[in-house]
């Protein structure tokens, strides 16, 4: 009985997970975009960003041609962690991982997913208050 509940509380412990809203994007107002962290048994933070109703970066002025995730570390400073890829019409996805606790999450329209540096349009930023 003891080895379940010793279970259920380490479970419980590993999904509990940060949910922040980004405030409303003045390039892209329609976006709803979330981003979704929580650690993995590794103590690796798992960054899951997710845009509702983002249009595509070709429709920007001027266009681009995809939108990249970064985040700011203490760490590591700013680092481009991905692409956003369609899920759907309505939605974009990015899962991924980081060694590194995020301290901010930002998004950007761009030409290269491989860029190093952000240079597009800053679609929105959230500060995270983690503990």
């Amino acid at each position: 009985m003891k080895s379940i509940l010793l279970s259920v509380l380490i479970l419980l412990m590993t999904t509990c997970a940060t949910v922040v809203k980004f405030p409303v994007s003045s390039v892209e107002p329609a976006a709803d975009i979330t981003a979704k962290i929580k650690n993995d048994k590794q103590k690796n933070f798992v960054i899951e960003v997710t845009a509702n109703y983002l249009a595509s970066a070709e429709r920007l002025s001027p266009p681009k041609k995809m939108y990249i995730v970064w985040i700011v570390t203490k760490e590591n400073g700013i680092s481009n962690i991905g692409q956003m890829k369609n899920d759907n019409a309505q939605k974009m996805k990015l899962q991924t991982l980081s060694a590194f606790e995020p301290q901010e999450i930002f998004i950007t329209a761009e030409n290269e997913g491989t860029t190093t540096f952000p240079s597009g349009i800053e679609i929105s930023r959230i500060v995270l208050e983690r503990k």
